[in-house]
């Protein structure tokens, strides 16, 4: 489905790295994310022993901690690019565990917007406890974010991550509307796609590349990584909204096209079907449209052309990071964009 064969020369970049310098990313940044979400439960200090549950919900240990994941691996290899350090700052650590904060805080109230009955397939805190519970709930992980964020004590660093709560929050706007110009609605997608998903990634790898190194070259280096590899993630979380069955997904399939939201597979497939026009600027909320929507997608090269674009957003990830000193890390981040693309769920 991912087109192997054209996803065959992204791998050309780790080739370089003999077999026995490459390392699993996951297994790399292990390390030092070793109790993340104990430490995560300790920023979440709660007497109210509903809300200490309703917290604690997502934050189980059974997510593959992805963003942390880059954030440390981005820390690791800034510190070995300037200083020939291997380790991890505190404080590089505990942006890694407010991205994660901020994160969980956002998928909270996104499924309290969108009204969503599972999440990694379990059901949602909104289900379980109600819409007015689950907003206060993500309200008290992004204060406690803001708490972990100011006792770094580095107004750069807080000014970098107080603009992914901005941007999630323009983000989700830019979800309530659409545009009728095709180019526009393209370009509102892209926007939307970076501020709600992509912002995050690229602002906490810029983050503790600011701790760990001087140099602004480096800093946008960082940015630029995190930007892209978080805008190929969310398109090809796009694609798989229409090629992964719902137990696998741990979400419903076709959920963004119950919500009414174009996505790239559905816009890709509006240049071949233009009669899928009025459909995306009714929401697909006619009987039928959502499958109907579902049939002009599947029969377009819709998720192929996802699926490529996700691709060069890879490239330019890896062309960044490749401007970095050699080091396991960067040859990580690296693989982590092919991981990216060959995800299954």
């Amino acid at each position: 489905r991912f087109h192997h064969t054209s996803a065959s020369h992204l791998c050309s970049c780790s080739k370089t790295v003999s077999d026995e310098k490459y390392q699993d990313p996951f297994q790399l940044g292990r390390k030092d994310l070793k109790n993340l979400y104990e430490d995560i439960k300790k920023e979440l200090l709660i007497s109210a022993a509903e809300l200490k549950e309703m917290c604690d919900y997502y934050f189980d240990g059974k997510g593959k901690a992805f963003r942390p994941m880059i954030v440390v691996l981005m820390a690791r290899a800034c510190n070995i690019h300037h200083s020939n350090s291997r380790e991890v700052q505190a404080s590089q650590r505990s942006v890694a565990i407010i991205a994660e904060m901020i994160h969980t805080a956002s998928l909270v109230h996104d499924d309290v917007i969108d009204d969503a009955g599972s999440r990694r397939g379990k059901m949602t805190v909104n289900q379980i406890w109600g819409e007015r519970k689950a907003v206060l709930a993500g309200d008290f992980i992004l204060s406690a974010a803001s708490v972990a964020l100011a006792r770094i004590g580095n107004t750069t660093i807080v000014s970098v991550l107080t603009q992914v709560i901005e941007d999630l929050v323009r983000g989700e706007f830019l979800q309530l509307g659409s545009k009728e110009n095709e180019n526009e609605r393209f370009a509102h997608y892209l926007e939307k796609t970076f501020k709600k998903t992509a912002s995050l990634i690229a602002n906490s790898c810029k983050a503790v590349s600011i701790l760990g190194c001087p140099d602004p070259k480096v800093h946008e280096i960082a940015y630029q990584y995190g930007k892209n590899v978080g805008i190929a993630f969310q398109l090809i979380d796009d694609v798989l909204d229409f090629t992964s069955c719902a137990d696998h997904l741990g979400k419903p399939a076709a959920a963004d096209l119950k919500l009414g939201l174009a996505t790239g597979p559905v816009l890709f497939a509006c240049r071949q079907f233009p009669e899928m026009n009025a459909l995306i600027m009714r929401r697909f909320s006619k009987p039928g449209d959502v499958e109907r929507a579902r049939r002009y997608v599947l029969q377009s090269d819709g998720v192929q052309q996802t699926t490529y674009l996700a691709q060069r957003y890879c490239h330019a990830a890896t062309r960044e990071i490749s401007k970095l000193r050699p080091s396991p890390e960067r040859e990580a981040l690296i693989q982590l964009t092919e991981m990216v693309l060959l995800r299954d769920k």
